[in-house]
């Protein structure tokens, strides 16, 4: 099965828990009001990937950077179910941790089919909500709007854990001649600055 990909980062701790694989996925049906992945939102463009090319791409990153987990961004991750459930369930199988990031409400997803129900059975961490411009989060790692919510839908992480409260990390790359970004501190935040 084939999805469509906006991004990948195969080390990154600017965007959940422990060093993670970030899949941003191409395509999202919703249009929150100062998206930061604006180029994200057309179901058309990125690559094509394979669940099974993707999946071999995550398996052989952990073994060179010795990740804790995948964190699911988009574009909207739930509008790519069908795949990312394929994708997820073998990086559990290999004992990552997943994170997902949706525009939808825990239970909005609750009201959709069994490849939403499967990738959220998946799911270690979700933040959940429409990301909301007016309405920085400024307390909560790795939480864009104060709208929106996170998740520990397993034991995997608890809320208590002090990377919860950490500063941002945003992270620089040049790749393929393009700066890329990941992380976006909010502004007023104290961050760090990896390249």
């Amino acid at each position: 099965m084939n999805l469509r990909l906006g991004m990948e980062v195969p080390d990154t701790d600017a965007e959940g828990p422990g060093r993670r694989y970030a899949i941003w996925v191409q395509g999202c049906p919703m249009r929150c009001k100062g998206c930061c992945n604006p180029k994200l939102l057309p179901f058309e463009g990125g690559d094509s990937v394979s669940t099974d090319a993707l999946t071999q791409r995550i398996l052989e990153a952990t073994r060179r950077h010795d990740l804790e987990g995948i964190s699911l961004l988009g574009g909207e991750p739930f509008a790519h179910a069908e795949a990312l459930a394929l994708v997820c369930r073998a990086a559990r199988d290999a004992g990552l941790t997943v994170m997902i990031y949706s525009g939808f409400t825990l239970a909005e997803l609750g009201e959709q089919g069994p490849a939403a129900q499967e990738l959220l059975s998946l799911c270690d961490l979700l933040v959940d909500g429409r990301y909301e411009r007016d309405l920085p989060d400024t307390t909560r790692r790795w939480i864009g709007s104060t709208n929106q919510g996170l998740h520990f839908l397993t034991d995997a992480y608890t809320p208590t854990d002090p990377c919860f409260s950490d500063a941002e990390t945003i992270e620089l790359r040049w790749q393929d001649g393009e700066l890329l970004l990941n992380g976006w501190p909010l502004a007023g935040q104290q961050g760090r600055v990896i390249q």
